[in-house]
């Protein structure tokens, strides 16, 4: 394939730190060592420093209800150089600034589904009740991605979603997670007390991430301690949850960590507990396994794939939280069980590399380019490939 331009618009990046962020950092970083000229257009952050050279950020303000999000919209007239291809990975401005630049310079305009933006109403005031009345959301982003040439779906397990919205043929394309940032990162305190069994869960805490519950099961576990990696707008209202539930001297939130160094707290970890039902993929959740880190997580959609059930961990029932309890005791109970799927986790961590995920999104823009297909993927026999129904592990 000879060179491309593209321009990856996301309306999240660093210096935020999210499963988008991850995702469209390691594509750039393939496509450029395959010798691609690669663009991340990303809001601007006065308080934050470029140390990436694909990095071109636009005008942006401050998100009023979600004060460490900003919102961007360029002009037009702001880009003068065209792509040869438009890769959108939000639907909000900078996405839709890439659709519209995409058909103002007939580029094709790939688009990702990395969030379930229906989960995520409560964040704008009265579009929650708006969109249950009228489903203004669903209908808004089917047109977006009904318009786009191509759309990636990071599993299987949200092509209901897609199908709701009236797009055809979505290309199921994990998103990987890089190993090697994750076992390079260098040794870090212990943030467990001596004694206790180690548990660690990561992610923005947000009422959608649901850590209430992985609270909840941490009550039922008394000879554990939970490290919470992330920071958000629940923090407050987890704090006082744990309070209220006496767990609060068993439990230590740390916020963020750099992604550089956040492999160190798995390496430590003993479980790892996720009780989000409204993930596309759950990149944490690969990163975990990679680092041989047993999981037990709620399975809902994204994270349905996400988990090998009985190998590498187990999935319960959304709300289940006397299932992810008992699991979780179970393995932390069990030093052979805890063997067998600490091996199973590193397996199914391994499944997708960011070199593989590289090749398989070119092959995406081959395809809406009209570009020879140089390199034919076979994924029938994936350990990703979702069952039609689940059987929860009771």
């Amino acid at each position: 394939m000879r060179p491309l331009r593209i321009g990856l618009f996301t309306d999240t990046f660093l210096p935020d730190q999210n499963g988008i962020v991850t995702s469209v950092g390691l594509l750039s970083d393939e496509l450029r060592a395959r010798g691609h000229h690669v663009e991340v257009v990303a809001p601007f952050f006065p308080e934050a420093q470029d140390t990436r050279p694909d990095v071109r950020r636009a005008a942006s303000v401050r998100y009023l209800f979600l004060p460490t999000y900003r919102l961007a919209w360029p002009t037009r007239r702001d880009f003068s150089q065209c792509y040869d291809l438009v890769h959108t990975h939000t639907p909000l401005t900078l996405g839709l600034a890439g659709a519209r630049l995409a058909r103002k310079w007939g580029v094709p305009h790939v688009a990702t589904y990395h969030t379930h933006v229906e989960a995520y109403t409560h964040y704008v005031p009265g579009l929650t009740a708006l969109q249950r009345q009228t489903r203004v959301v669903t209908r808004v982003m089917g047109r977006y991605y009904r318009r786009a040439d191509a759309v990636i779906m990071p599993t299987a397990g949200m092509l209901d979603v897609t199908r709701e919205m009236g797009v055809r043929n979505p290309v199921v394309i994990p998103t990987a997670v890089d190993p090697e940032v994750l076992r390079g990162a260098p040794p870090t305190r212990n943030p467990w007390p001596a004694g206790r069994r180690r548990l660690l869960t990561v992610g923005r805490l947000a009422r959608e991430k649901r850590f209430d519950l992985v609270l909840e099961a941490l009550a039922g576990l008394p000879d554990a301690h939970l490290v919470v990696l992330g920071e958000g707008p629940e923090r407050g209202r987890l704090e006082e949850h744990a309070e209220r539930r006496g767990v609060a001297d068993r439990v230590s939130f740390l916020g963020v960590r750099p992604w550089t160094e956040i492999g160190a707290y798995y390496r430590l970890a003993e479980l790892f507990l996720f009780a989000s039902d409204t993930e596309t993929q759950g990149l944490v959740l690969q990163e975990a396994q990679l680092m041989g880190v047993p999981v037990v997580a709620v399975g809902a959609r994204g994270t349905l794939s996400g988990v090998a059930a009985g190998r590498s961990g187990y999935l319960v029932a959304p709300g289940d939280v006397e299932a992810l309890t008992r699991h979780a005791a179970a393995i932390l109970g069990d030093p052979a069980l805890w063997a067998r799927l600490s091996r199973g986790a590193r397996r199914h961590g391994a499944t997708w590399t960011p070199g593989g995920v590289a090749e398989r999104v070119l092959d995406v823009y081959s395809g809406v380019l009209g570009m020879p297909q140089e390199v034919a993927f076979a994924e029938a026999a994936s350990p990703l490939t979702v069952r039609n129904t689940l059987v929860y592990d009771r």
